[in-house]
C-alpha cells in the first residue's frame, strides 16, 4: 500500500491539533509502516482513517498501534547483569532510597524485570519506581501484569542468561493460559500517562531507563528528549538507553560520561 508524505502530514497534523499528541518528529519510515499496518488491520483508506481519528475511542487504538514496542523480560541479559552488579551498588553508596524512571514502559515487562532483580537483591522496598507511557491502554496492560504464557519461554531463557537466583516461575501463576505476575512485585510502582515529546520534567531520578524507544524518533526529537532526561537526573545519576541508540552526537553529550559502552549506560557529570 502506498502512502504519500502529504498523507502522513495530514494524519500528524490532525492528531496534534485535535488530541495534542505530536508525531511530527517520529522516524518517518517506522511511522509509515505502522500507519500501513493500521489501514490493513481495519481495512481503511487514508480518508476513512482520518475520519475515524476524530473518535476518541479509536484514537486509543491508534496510539497503541503507533507507540507499542515489542518487548520482553530481561531483554539483553548482560545489560541486567551490569545494572545488578555495577550500577545499583554504585547508587547505593550514596543513597538509601533509589528513584527509578522507566520512560516509555510499554506493556511493563521491563518494570517487572527490574522489580524481580531488586527483590533478589533484597532492596525492592527501598526503591521508588515510576513507569510512564503515552498510551493509556498499554499502561493498563502493564499494570495488570498479565502476559501470554508462550512469551514466558523467551522470558525464562533471558532470566537464565541473566543468572537470577531462582526461576521465573517463582514470580507468576498460570491462569487460563496466561501468566499472571505477582502483584506484590509492583506495589512500589507508580504508573503514569506521560508524553516524552510534549510532557514536562516532573521529578528527579537516580536512574532512567529509556531503551529502544528513541529509535522511533528523528534526531531533532531525540535531542529534545535527551535534554529532558538530563534535567530529570540527579547529578551523578545514570541513564540507560537501547543498544542501537547513542548520546555521542547530541547537545548534552559533554554532560555525561560513558559507564558501559556495550550496554549503553551513561552517568550525568554536569548540570
Amino acid at each position: 500500500m502506498e502512502i504519500d508524505i502529504s498523507d502522513l502530514k495530514r494524519i500528524t497534523e490532525l492528531v496534534k491539533t485535535n488530541h495534542s499528541y505530536d508525531f511530527t518528529n517520529y522516524a518517518m519510515s517506522s511511522f509509515k509502516r505502522r500507519i500501513v499496518r493500521i489501514l490493513e488491520m481495519h481495512n481503511l483508506t487514508i480518508d476513512a482513517l482520518i475520519k475515524k481519528l476524530y473518535d476518541k475511542n479509536f484514537l486509543e487504538e491508534f496510539l497503541t498501534e503507533i507507540t507499542v514496542n515489542v518487548t520482553e523480560m530481561f531483554r539483553d541479559p548482560p545489560f541486567w547483569r551490569v545494572l545488578r552488579d555495577d550500577i545499583i551498588p554504585a547508587i547505593l553508596l550514596n543513597h538509601q532510597k533509589i528513584r527509578i524512571w522507566h520512560a516509555g514502559c510499554s506493556s511493563g515487562e521491563e518494570v517487572f524485570s527490574m522489580a524481580i532483580m531488586l527483590k533478589e537483591m533484597g532492596i525492592l522496598d527501598s526503591v521508588s519506581l515510576i513507569a510512564t507511557d503515552l498510551d493509556t491502554e498499554i499502561l493498563n496492560r502493564a499494570k495488570s501484569g498479565v502476559y501470554n504464557l508462550k512469551s514466558m519461554e523467551l522470558n525464562e531463557k533471558n532470566y537464565i542468561r541473566y543468572q537470577g537466583t531462582g526461576t521465573l516461575k517463582d514470580y507468576y501463576k498460570e491462569v487460563n493460559g496466561t501468566a499472571v505476575l505477582d502483584p506484590g512485585l509492583v506495589e512500589n510502582v507508580s504508573y503514569r500517562k506521560h508524553d516524552l515529546v510534549l510532557g514536562d520534567v516532573f521529578n528527579k531520578f537516580d536512574l532512567i531507563l529509556c531503551r529502544n524507544v528513541m529509535i522511533y524518533f528523528n534526531q531533532t526529537l531525540q535531542n529534545e528528549v535527551l535534554k529532558k532526561f538530563h534535567e530529570s537526573l540527579f547529578k551523578y545519576g545514570y541513564l540507560a538507553i537501547g543498544s542501537k541508540e547513542s548520546l555521542i552526537w547530541c547537545d548534552i553529550a559533554n554532560k555525561f560520561i560513558v559507564v558501559n559502552n556495550e550496554e549503553k549506560v551513561y552517568k550525568k557529570i554536569k548540570d
